[in-house]
Protein backbone atom coordinates (compact mmCIF):
# COMPACT_ATOMS: atom_id res chain seq x y z
CA UNK A 1 0.00 0.00 0.00
CA UNK A 2 3.08 2.36 0.48
CA UNK A 3 2.72 3.16 -3.47
CA UNK A 4 -0.46 4.87 -2.79
CA UNK A 5 0.95 7.29 -0.51
CA UNK A 6 3.75 8.32 -2.94
CA UNK A 7 2.77 11.78 -3.65
CA UNK A 8 5.61 12.50 -6.65
CA UNK A 9 3.05 12.61 -9.23
CA UNK A 10 1.52 15.80 -7.97
CA UNK A 11 -0.83 14.87 -5.96
CA UNK A 12 -1.40 16.80 -3.30
CA UNK A 13 -0.21 14.95 0.11
CA UNK A 14 -3.47 15.91 2.03
CA UNK A 15 -6.68 14.01 3.21
CA UNK A 16 -9.67 15.02 2.23
CA UNK A 17 -12.19 14.51 4.83
CA UNK A 18 -15.75 14.23 4.13
CA UNK A 19 -17.74 14.81 6.89
CA UNK A 20 -21.58 13.81 6.96
CA UNK A 21 -21.64 13.53 3.45
CA UNK A 22 -24.71 11.52 2.16
CA UNK A 23 -24.69 8.55 -0.05
CA UNK A 24 -26.37 10.27 -3.20
CA UNK A 25 -24.03 12.98 -3.11
CA UNK A 26 -21.15 10.61 -2.92
CA UNK A 27 -19.39 9.94 -6.46
CA UNK A 28 -20.62 13.68 -7.29
CA UNK A 29 -18.01 15.07 -4.38
CA UNK A 30 -15.71 12.80 -5.43
CA UNK A 31 -15.81 13.69 -8.64
CA UNK A 32 -14.62 17.10 -8.55
CA UNK A 33 -12.01 15.63 -6.40
CA UNK A 34 -10.44 13.49 -8.33
CA UNK A 35 -10.20 15.74 -10.74
CA UNK A 36 -8.32 18.11 -9.07
CA UNK A 37 -6.29 15.90 -8.41
CA UNK A 38 -6.97 14.56 -4.62
CA UNK A 39 -5.97 11.05 -3.52
CA UNK A 40 -6.82 10.23 -0.22
CA UNK A 41 -10.54 10.20 0.42
CA UNK A 42 -11.74 9.44 4.65
CA UNK A 43 -15.46 9.01 4.96
CA UNK A 44 -15.88 9.18 8.41
CA UNK A 45 -18.23 6.75 10.44
CA UNK A 46 -19.93 8.45 12.76
CA UNK A 47 -22.95 10.16 10.07
CA UNK A 48 -25.72 7.27 8.54
CA UNK A 49 -24.83 6.58 4.98
CA UNK A 50 -21.18 6.72 5.65
CA UNK A 51 -20.78 2.91 4.64
CA UNK A 52 -22.75 3.29 1.30
CA UNK A 53 -20.62 6.38 0.69
CA UNK A 54 -17.45 4.75 0.94
CA UNK A 55 -18.54 1.72 -1.37
CA UNK A 56 -20.11 4.32 -4.05
CA UNK A 57 -16.66 6.27 -4.08
CA UNK A 58 -14.61 3.05 -4.38
CA UNK A 59 -16.76 2.16 -7.13
CA UNK A 60 -15.73 5.43 -9.48
CA UNK A 61 -12.11 6.08 -8.18
CA UNK A 62 -9.49 6.04 -9.90
CA UNK A 63 -6.72 3.17 -9.49
CA UNK A 64 -4.73 5.23 -7.43
CA UNK A 65 -6.73 6.01 -5.06
CA UNK A 66 -7.03 5.42 -1.70
CA UNK A 67 -10.43 5.40 -0.07
CA UNK A 68 -11.72 4.22 3.26
CA UNK A 69 -13.31 5.19 6.59
CA UNK A 70 -12.19 7.71 9.85
CA UNK A 71 -13.67 8.15 13.31
CA UNK A 72 -13.45 3.93 13.57
CA UNK A 73 -13.97 2.64 17.01
CA UNK A 74 -13.82 -1.07 16.62
CA UNK A 75 -12.51 -3.71 14.72
CA UNK A 76 -16.06 -4.31 13.26
CA UNK A 77 -15.59 -0.78 11.70
CA UNK A 78 -12.42 -2.03 9.85
CA UNK A 79 -14.39 -4.98 8.70
CA UNK A 80 -17.23 -3.18 8.04
CA UNK A 81 -15.36 -0.63 6.24
CA UNK A 82 -13.08 -3.54 4.46
CA UNK A 83 -16.44 -4.80 2.76
CA UNK A 84 -17.68 -1.80 1.55
CA UNK A 85 -13.98 -1.87 -0.38
CA UNK A 86 -12.53 0.75 1.31
CA UNK A 87 -8.62 0.13 2.13
CA UNK A 88 -7.92 3.35 4.65
CA UNK A 89 -8.69 3.02 7.98
CA UNK A 90 -8.45 6.07 10.16
CA UNK A 91 -9.21 5.31 13.93
CA UNK A 92 -8.72 8.01 16.80
CA UNK A 93 -9.69 5.81 19.12
CA UNK A 94 -6.75 6.94 22.36
CA UNK A 95 -5.91 3.52 23.95
CA UNK A 96 -2.17 3.94 22.40
CA UNK A 97 -2.15 7.44 23.23
CA UNK A 98 -3.16 6.62 27.10
CA UNK A 99 -0.41 3.40 27.55
CA UNK A 100 1.82 5.59 25.76
CA UNK A 101 1.60 8.16 28.48
CA UNK A 102 1.50 5.72 30.70
CA UNK A 103 4.84 3.52 29.86
CA UNK A 104 6.54 6.55 28.85
CA UNK A 105 7.24 5.27 25.22
CA UNK A 106 5.38 6.24 21.75
CA UNK A 107 3.12 3.60 20.90
CA UNK A 108 1.34 5.40 18.58
CA UNK A 109 4.60 5.98 16.36
CA UNK A 110 4.92 2.28 16.08
CA UNK A 111 3.85 0.26 13.40
CA UNK A 112 0.80 -2.49 14.25
CA UNK A 113 2.74 -5.36 14.83
CA UNK A 114 5.40 -4.17 16.61
CA UNK A 115 2.81 -2.23 19.04
CA UNK A 116 1.10 -5.32 19.27
CA UNK A 117 4.26 -7.21 20.41
CA UNK A 118 4.94 -4.19 22.92
CA UNK A 119 1.80 -4.70 24.72
CA UNK A 120 2.03 -8.10 25.05
CA UNK A 121 5.53 -7.76 26.62
CA UNK A 122 4.41 -5.72 29.09
CA UNK A 123 2.04 -8.23 30.35
CA UNK A 124 -1.59 -6.98 28.88
CA UNK A 125 -4.21 -8.58 26.49
CA UNK A 126 -6.34 -6.80 24.56
CA UNK A 127 -9.95 -8.55 23.49
CA UNK A 128 -13.03 -6.99 21.95
CA UNK A 129 -15.97 -8.19 23.86
CA UNK A 130 -17.66 -8.44 20.54
CA UNK A 131 -16.42 -11.21 17.37
CA UNK A 132 -18.87 -9.42 15.23
CA UNK A 133 -21.75 -7.12 15.09
CA UNK A 134 -23.77 -4.86 12.24
CA UNK A 135 -23.55 -0.78 12.89
CA UNK A 136 -24.27 2.35 11.17
CA UNK A 137 -22.03 4.91 11.94
CA UNK A 138 -18.94 4.71 14.96
CA UNK A 139 -21.36 5.02 18.11
CA UNK A 140 -22.08 2.44 20.51
CA UNK A 141 -26.05 3.10 20.63
CA UNK A 142 -26.26 1.47 17.15
CA UNK A 143 -24.67 -1.71 17.34
CA UNK A 144 -27.03 -4.39 16.24
CA UNK A 145 -26.88 -8.27 15.92
CA UNK A 146 -23.98 -8.37 18.42
CA UNK A 147 -21.97 -11.76 18.89
CA UNK A 148 -20.11 -12.14 21.67
CA UNK A 149 -16.49 -12.92 21.83
CA UNK A 150 -15.22 -16.22 24.06
CA UNK A 151 -14.58 -14.36 27.12
CA UNK A 152 -15.27 -17.96 29.04
CA UNK A 153 -12.15 -18.99 27.52
CA UNK A 154 -9.74 -16.60 28.48
CA UNK A 155 -8.74 -17.94 32.32
CA UNK A 156 -7.82 -21.15 30.00
CA UNK A 157 -6.17 -19.05 27.16
CA UNK A 158 -3.98 -16.63 29.54
CA UNK A 159 -3.73 -18.81 32.78
CA UNK A 160 -1.63 -15.70 34.39
CA UNK A 161 -4.52 -13.76 34.37
CA UNK A 162 -4.86 -12.06 37.27
CA UNK A 163 -7.78 -8.61 36.43
CA UNK A 164 -10.09 -7.50 33.10
CA UNK A 165 -10.92 -3.75 32.78
CA UNK A 166 -13.35 -2.95 30.54
CA UNK A 167 -13.02 -0.26 28.35
CA UNK A 168 -16.15 2.37 28.80
CA UNK A 169 -19.94 1.08 29.08
CA UNK A 170 -20.56 -1.18 26.13
CA UNK A 171 -17.90 -2.86 26.51
CA UNK A 172 -18.66 -3.02 30.57
CA UNK A 173 -22.06 -5.19 29.33
CA UNK A 174 -19.50 -7.76 29.53
CA UNK A 175 -19.15 -7.59 33.50
CA UNK A 176 -21.21 -10.73 33.97
CA UNK A 177 -19.14 -12.97 31.88
CA UNK A 178 -15.96 -11.46 32.93
CA UNK A 179 -16.56 -11.97 36.58
CA UNK A 180 -17.21 -15.65 35.74
CA UNK A 181 -13.49 -16.10 35.52
CA UNK A 182 -12.81 -15.39 39.11
CA UNK A 183 -10.28 -12.59 38.96
CA UNK A 184 -10.73 -8.73 39.68
CA UNK A 185 -12.97 -6.64 37.35
CA UNK A 186 -13.06 -2.94 36.86
CA UNK A 187 -14.85 -0.80 34.78
CA UNK A 188 -12.78 2.02 33.54
CA UNK A 189 -13.61 4.74 31.83
CA UNK A 190 -14.23 4.57 27.50
CA UNK A 191 -10.45 5.88 26.47
CA UNK A 192 -12.58 6.69 22.82
CA UNK A 193 -13.13 10.88 21.91
CA UNK A 194 -16.78 9.80 21.83
CA UNK A 195 -16.33 9.87 26.12
CA UNK A 196 -15.96 13.63 25.95
CA UNK A 197 -16.98 13.96 29.72
CA UNK A 198 -14.08 12.54 30.88
CA UNK A 199 -10.81 14.98 29.93
CA UNK A 200 -7.94 12.81 28.34
CA UNK A 201 -6.02 13.74 32.21
CA UNK A 202 -8.93 12.28 33.68
CA UNK A 203 -9.27 8.78 31.94
CA UNK A 204 -5.25 8.77 32.24
CA UNK A 205 -5.28 8.90 36.17
CA UNK A 206 -8.16 6.16 36.23
CA UNK A 207 -6.15 4.02 33.93
CA UNK A 208 -2.57 4.71 35.38
CA UNK A 209 -4.03 3.69 38.98
CA UNK A 210 -5.59 0.40 37.38
CA UNK A 211 -2.32 -0.73 35.74
CA UNK A 212 -0.42 0.40 38.73
CA UNK A 213 -2.50 -2.13 40.81
CA UNK A 214 -1.58 -4.78 38.59
CA UNK A 215 1.96 -4.57 38.13
CA UNK A 216 1.40 -2.89 34.66
CA UNK A 217 2.42 0.59 35.36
Amino acid sequence: MTHLLDFSNGAPPLVAILRGLAPERATDVAAVLFEAGWRIVEVPLNRPGALQAIERIVAMAPSDALVGGGTMLATSDADAVHAAGGRLMVAPNCDAAVMSAIWELDLVAMPYRQRLAEVKRRGLGIWDVYARCRREGSLDRAIEAAVPNDLASLKRRAPRLEAVAHNGGESARAMAMTRALGVEVIRLPSTSPANASWSFERKLAAWRAAFAAHGLA
